[in-house]
């Protein structure tokens, strides 16, 4: 695959969003869930170097990347969550709305 194509897929996840884009922490390919925790299932997978239009937040399971130790997930599309733990939005709290 081609430096090229990563940068497309990248673009296409928030073109248009009209939400707060953040970016994923570089290096991590983070998984997207059905729901704000990680038994939910596994939708897909971001590529790296990814940025997310955040929707709404709300509180799940508490997951430790490299972002801090946080219970926030964050719904970056209809029915899909990441872990606000791999997202660089400047804060340890909520930066959005709360989901529901």
């Amino acid at each position: 695959m081609s430096v090229e194509s990563d940068s497309s897929q990248v673009e296409s996840l928030t073109s248009g969003s009209g939400f707060p884009t953040f970016p994923v922490a570089p290096g991590y390919r983070v998984n997207v869930r059905r729901g704000p925790g990680t038994s939910y299932t596994v939708l897909r997978v971001l590529p790296l170097g990814a940025s997310v239009g955040i929707r709404c937040q709300c509180e799940g399971t508490t997951v430790t990347g490299p972002y801090g130790t946080t219970s926030i997930w964050d719904n970056i599309g209809n029915g899909e969550f990441i872990s606000d733990a791999y997202v660089k939005t400047g804060s340890d709290g909520y930066i959005t709305s709360r989901c529901g």
